[in-house]
């Protein structure tokens, strides 16, 4: 018997058929949108490298919160962003329960119990070096920064943080933070661990965002070096065993091929964060007429998500929202 031809195009025939027969969607519960928290009040600051991204004291953030849950955004990632004139090498008070993040996560979780609240911990936000960790001798001081990291994370999950997102890539980190979550009772708090946290040039217009660059050198002997990623799956199983939930590729888009390894090796919770220069430089494009916004956007998550994520961490959640609700 003779077959006829095989003719792929009858499954892209019209838009309905090709929806039905999609591999690949995108919804809002694997979404998690980055806000960014100042100290003071009624404070709103723009930054012209992250078009749509803004940052807000808490009582702008809580607004922000409340438009964001109506489109659908179930889940944060909380980054607080000290004034500069405050940043000092005691890290102790950034951990302590009076801190404008705490103070923060606290009013969150009161006004919104439902929303999940992840919190980055690092130290590069707080510290006048700007650096992932405490400096001595112009180095990063592994062992002492896991201390110091251990008790920021700790401070945030004591004030109602889900998850702890360590960021900082020091050796240990995950254990460190397990074990002061353990020792405090704090049992049922998520670790989310930027695993395989590429020192990358895309970070650039968060740096703005959150005044974190570095004062001196730079993060190259604590963040990967781009052209590994066998050594990315080692980070990765290194978390898993130290007692990670959730691990993390960072960059997304030009990490694909390193969630998909991670993906096919590991039976464990994948978030990718889609970073600050991969939105801004489609946002700028967009701008300027070179991309159609809602085709690019549309197309980077689904990259994103079709590379393995089960977690998207994105500055486009509000508009990809936007955009399935239409």
């Amino acid at each position: 018997m003779k077959f006829p031809d095989t003719r792929m195009r009858r499954l892209r025939n019209n838009d309905s058929i090709r929806k039905l027969l999609a591999e690949n969607r995108l919804s809002t519960d694997e979404l998690v949108y980055p806000v960014f928290l100042i100290e003071g009040k009624n404070k709103k600051d723009i930054i012209s490298s992250m078009p749509g991204v803004e940052r807000f004291s808490i009582d702008l953030l809580l607004k922000e919160i409340a438009d964001v849950k109506k489109l659908g955004i179930k889940s944060i990632l909380l980054f607080g962003v000290t004034d500069k004139k405050l940043k000092d090498s005691d890290i102790s008070k950034s951990a302590s329960k009076d801190g404008f993040v705490q103070r923060g996560i606290s009013e969150i979780k009161n006004k919104f119990p439902d929303m999940v609240v992840a919190v980055d911990v690092c130290l590069c936000g707080y510290t006048e070096s700007g650096h992932c960790g405490i400096i001595k001798d112009e180095y990063v001081d592994n062992d002492k920064s896991v201390e110091a990291l251990s008790e920021l994370a700790l401070s945030y999950a004591l004030s109602g943080a889900d998850i702890v997102a360590p960021s900082a890539m020091m050796d240990g980190m995950v254990r460190g933070i397990r074990k002061a979550l353990e020792d405090n009772g704090l049992k049922n708090t998520l670790i989310m661990s930027y695993s395989a946290k590429y020192a990358s040039a895309f970070y650039g217009p968060f740096r703005d965002m959150a005044e974190s660059a570095p004062s001196f050198g730079d993060r190259k002997s604590y963040q990967m070096p781009p052209s590994n990623s066998r050594e990315a799956m080692r980070e990765i199983e290194l978390d898993i065993k130290e007692g990670a939930d959730i691990v993390m590729v960072k960059p997304a888009l030009m990490y694909l091929d390193v969630i998909s390894k991670a993906k096919e090796r590991f039976d464990m919770p994948l978030a990718a964060y889609n970073v600050s220069g991969e939105y801004s430089m489609i946002k700028f494009a967009c701008k300027n007429g070179l991309l159609d916004e809602r085709s690019a956007v549309m197309e980077t998550l689904l990259s994103i998500k079709r590379a393995g994520a089960d977690i998207i961490i994105t500055y486009f959640a509000k508009d990809i929202l936007r955009m399935i609700n239409e």
